[in-house]
């Protein structure tokens, strides 16, 4: 298998990450100011945004009983 290659699909899966990291954002509970800020990390510093969404980000509420 070629480089070229195994960087397209490292690349590819990065970007289809990225996209569920702003889907993820845009349907979250938080702010306005608040998704915007989280969309301008996302974007601008995709590995770094991605990782501090899935750590620090809104968590869904769990129903406890």
């Amino acid at each position: 298998m070629q480089t070229e290659y195994i960087w397209i699909a490292l690349a590819v899966i990065l970007l289809l990450a990225e996209f569920w990291a702003i889907r993820s954002v845009l349907r979250s509970g938080a702010s306005k100011n608040s998704r915007c800020m989280w969309m301008a990390v996302i974007i601008f510093a995709p590995l770094f945004g991605m990782l501090a969404w899935w750590v620090a980000g809104p968590k869904p509420e769990t129903q406890t009983s």
